[in-house]
């Protein structure tokens, strides 16, 4: 699907809108109001190849309580990677890198 600037920056594609940063290349992904999501997600879009960013988790992690008020932690991605985020996004919310009681991660080192 083709991707769409609008007026307010953002970037439309198949059931995800991005907020643009003014003066950046960066647009926002996802958010999460605790940090280790946002990291979590954003080792996801990495190892898929999205070369994606963490904002914000600073703030968030002094103080929890003013995440909903900063809008939390915000994942960022280059405008050419939208596509890609957003399919790495969904297959997340599926379940698609879930790892169940029987798998092996192997042993400690």
């Amino acid at each position: 699907m083709e991707n769409t600037l609008g007026d307010q920056g953002r970037i439309a594609s198949a059931g995800m809108e991005a907020e643009a940063l003014p003066g950046r290349d960066l647009f926002v992904v996802a958010k999460c109001l605790v940090p280790t999501d946002a990291y979590v997600l954003q080792g996801c879009l990495v190892a898929g190849g999205v070369p994606a960013v963490v904002a914000d988790a600073n703030h968030v992690q002094a103080d929890l309580l003013i995440a909903p008020a900063l809008g939390g932690v915000r994942i960022l991605a280059p405008a050419e990677y939208l596509q890609q985020a957003e399919e790495i996004l969904a297959a997340y919310e599926r379940g698609d890198y879930q790892l169940d009681e029987n798998t092996d991660v192997g042993e400690p080192d």
